[in-house]
């Protein structure tokens, strides 16, 4: 009596990896694909064409001609002289540089002081995120109520307190309106700020604290020798963003002032909305809008390299 026996041959090494292989590449191109289409469609397409109209003539014409002649840099010229455009670049400036400074410095108090332990500790803080959470639109609704020169709070408030008649043109007068829309935008920014830097004091070793503390590095030293050096890669991405968010704010100073009273605060983002949807010309609008982009993908450059940095380290 004999037995016969078959070997069995085992699939190649190689081809079950290959398989494998393409199995992740697969997977990982229908996640990606998604996504990039997304961005394509709604993030690629929109600035290709702004910056296709800052170089034509595009009014509300073309919409039914279908033609917008090629301008050229007349658009960039028309916009960079007119005396508006210079003073909403200033605006910017001033408006970007007090708000990240009163954002951050208050936002900075705010975390190192809830980093200690104390009763409703969580309450306070969570309640410190509300501005955040509400709607632009309707913070704005809120505090141009409460700025009013004739009914607002803020003068009744003021009216008490000095037992005279306050009627302080908050949103009205040009020598205060900018920094009365510099007090909202930092209410609105100390959310961001406090959170983000928090959860990177939270980071510290507490340990460090208790080391510094032996050799006298307590309060003031203890923030400057341990906190700020461990604490910077934090700052300058809290900075970088704080300064993109700032610099394309457009619905709260819509909602408080509409870029008035007399051009007082208007911004580079205001002055974008009013050429293309109050004058229709969205070629100059466009115009304004690329510039704006550039100096956002600056910051934008130099927050990759401090987060990259911050990575590293």
């Amino acid at each position: 009596m004999s037995t016969t026996t078959t070997a069995v041959t085992p699939a190649p090494r190689g081809v079950s990896r290959s398989t494998g292989g393409r199995r992740q590449r697969a997977l990982q191109l229908a996640f990606i694909v998604p996504a990039g289409t997304y961005l394509a469609l709604f993030f690629g397409y929109p600035v290709i064409q702004n910056l296709l109209m800052g170089f034509q003539e595009y009014t509300t014409a073309t919409f039914f001609t279908g033609e917008a002649p090629w301008v050229g840099l007349d658009n960039y010229r028309a916009v960079l002289t007119s005396e508006i455009f210079r003073r909403a670049a200033v605006n910017t400036v001033v408006f970007t540089f007090l708000s990240i400074a009163g954002q951050f410095v208050l936002g900075m108090a705010l975390a190192v002081f809830f980093r200690r332990r104390f009763p409703l500790n969580n309450v306070l803080r969570s309640l410190l995120l509300l501005p955040w959470l509400i709607p632009l639109i309707v913070s704005s609704a809120i505090w141009r109520w409460m700025l009013d020169k004739d009914s607002g709070v803020v003068n009744q408030m003021i009216g008490a307190i000095s037992a005279s008649n306050a009627d302080v043109g908050w949103l009205t007068d040009t020598s205060i309106a900018m920094a009365a829309l510099v007090g909202v935008n930092i209410w609105l920014g100390i959310p961001f700020a406090l959170t983000i830097l928090y959860s990177g004091l939270q980071d510290i070793p507490q340990e460090l604290y208790e080391a510094g503390a032996l050799d006298g590095a307590t309060g003031r030293r203890a923030f400057r020798h341990i906190t700020w050096p461990l604490l910077r890669p934090v700052v300058t991405v809290v900075l970088v963003l704080g300064v993109v968010y700032t610099l394309k704010a457009l619905d709260i100073i819509l909602g408080l002032t509409g870029g008035g009273p007399a051009n007082a605060t208007q911004t580079l983002a205001t002055e974008a909305y009013r050429l293309s949807f109050v004058q229709f010309d969205f070629g100059q609008g466009a115009a304004v809008g690329n510039l704006l982009i550039v100096v956002s993908l600056l910051f934008a450059v130099i927050y990759l390299r401090a987060n990259r940095r911050a990575i590293d380290e």
